[in-house]
């Protein structure tokens, strides 16, 4: 009699102990499954950031070439606008793309600024669809941003949350970056003319 209650009470803690590995197992996949979720969901909004960024690099050649044909002795601006192009085109992390979209905005502001002291220009009608599809696709940026930022935010709370924070490290689930405007990035570009 006494080695049938130790035979239940062993079936018993045997059968806790398999139970308890069960939930751990589903808690496992579960938390693994919502992080490859919110990643993937972070690279979405990064790449609708790219895209729009994009959008803008696609509209500024055509932008510069319609400046040019009032203002071409403005070289400066314009190897200005390309450089920054190119940095934006060749940037691969978060930050780097934050710190080239700085540079094309200012760059873009500098020749909207000029195209002031062009009457003509600033009445001419391909330029002024440049000038609207380009704050257009500012807003786009800008909203794609915040998309981006809230996206990586739940993300980056939810790897740190425990039990998520023991599996985020075992699993190497990284923090994501956050796309924060740069230094000085408040103030408008002074224009000398």
């Amino acid at each position: 009699m006494g080695k049938v209650i130790i035979m239940k009470k062993g079936l018993i803690a045997l059968i806790v102990v398999g139970v308890l590995i069960v939930v751990l197992v589903f808690s496992l996949v579960g938390t693994y499954n919502s992080l490859v979720s919110k990643s993937e969901g972070v690279k979405t909004a990064l790449s609708q950031i790219d895209n729009q960024l994009q959008r803008r690099n696609d509209l500024i050649p055509n932008l510069v070439n319609t400046v040019k044909g009032y203002a071409s002795h403005e070289n400066e601006i314009f190897t200005e606008i390309a450089d920054a192009r190119s940095r934006l085109i060749g940037a691969t992390s978060v930050s780097d793309r934050a710190e080239a979209d700085a540079q094309v905005s200012s760059a873009l502001s500098r020749l909207l600024a000029i195209s002031e002291n062009y009457p003509q220009l600033k009445a001419d009608a391909s330029f002024i669809r440049l000038q609207d599809e380009l704050a257009g696709t500012e807003n786009r940026i800008s909203t794609a941003r915040k998309d981006y930022n809230d996206t990586a935010k739940t993300y980056n709370t939810q790897i740190r949350r425990f039990p998520a924070v023991i599996f985020a490290r075992i699993l190497g689930f990284d923090s994501y970056d956050y796309f924060e405007a740069q230094e000085g990035a408040e103030k408008v570009p002074g224009v000398e003319f």
